[in-house]
């Protein structure tokens, strides 16, 4: 708790989900906690719904962010850097769910995907590294997936995104260190948030084979965990300055199993996934 108490942080996609959970521990743990979000209502309605003191000695305050704006970006963080005399976390953790089969997706999928859940994470790194560097210390805390450790079939854009994050953050980890600055990326298996039951964005053209997500992943890996005890784990693995944080324990089991026998287990996994989806795979034929 300690390890928190009286820092600043910043955290992205802070309006729902994972995010809001981040928020809400970090608060409870006596941090002060920038909320940022696309959705600047749902945003300001965390950031409000944490001033409580029921809620923690720690404070929130929001901002509407769009990840994919780099110059907002960084002058939202350079602005909370100067309120609060310097910047202590940063969570990327703002992330988008694109699905279907490869062969259904435009490249506007794919521009979306890379957008999104990588280029924001550059942007978020390219506006906190700098100051991070100059005060000696920090700790940048990139959202991955547990997909992007482990093949994910129907949702290659979103599992391509998230090794890239996972592909940033360890080799960043060792740039850092030099300077005082900590890394660590986490990587949720199935976690209970809206994002599961998110098809596609609107505004980009309609895959058939789209995957009930919740559904497939429940059925793959394990049960949707609570964001809330997600979001214990994150921030006491951070504390210990964890390099690659994996939850819950049915993630880590998935995890463990592909690291000791990869082959058989991709090789295995076009029959479990028919097993699961059933004519779905041939629906865009």
């Amino acid at each position: 708790m300690e390890h928190f108490a009286g820092a600043s942080a910043v955290v992205t996609g802070g309006a729902s989900g994972i995010g809001k959970a981040l928020a809400t521990e970090l608060v409870a743990r006596g941090a002060a906690v920038l909320v940022a979000d696309i959705d600047d209502d749902g945003a300001a309605a965390v950031a409000e719904s944490l001033q409580s003191p029921a809620r923690g000695p720690g404070s929130a305050t929001a901002t509407a962010l769009d990840v994919t704006d780099a110059e907002a970006v960084a002058r939202a963080v350079g602005r909370f850097s100067v309120d609060h005399g310097g910047l202590d976390f940063l969570f990327n953790n703002a992330g988008i769910g694109i699905g279907g089969q490869v062969r259904e997706l435009t490249l506007a999928h794919w521009q979306r995907a890379i957008d999104v859940n990588l280029l924001g994470v550059v942007h978020g790194v390219a506006a906190a590294y700098p100051t991070m560097i100059d005060q000696g210390r920090g700790h940048i805390v990139n959202t991955a997936s547990l997909a992007g450790l482990v093949p994910s079939p129907l949702l290659v854009p979103y599992a391509a995104t998230k090794h890239a994050v996972v592909g940033l953050s360890t080799g960043l980890r060792v740039e850092a260190a030099n300077h005082g600055v900590r890394v660590s990326v986490v990587c949720p298996g199935v976690i209970d948030t809206p994002l599961l039951d998110k098809p596609n964005p609107d505004d980009l053209p309609s895959t058939e084979s789209m995957p009930d997500v919740r559904d497939l992943l429940t059925r793959m890996v394990g049960t949707p965990y609570p964001a809330a005890s997600l979001a214990r784990d994150v921030l006491d693995n951070v504390a210990l300055n964890r390099a690659i944080i994996v939850s819950p324990r049915h993630a880590r089991l998935v995890w463990a199993a592909y690291r000791l026998a990869p082959g058989p287990l991709i090789d295995q996994s076009p029959r479990r996934l028919r097993a699961v989806t059933g004519p779905r795979l041939d629906r865009s034929r």
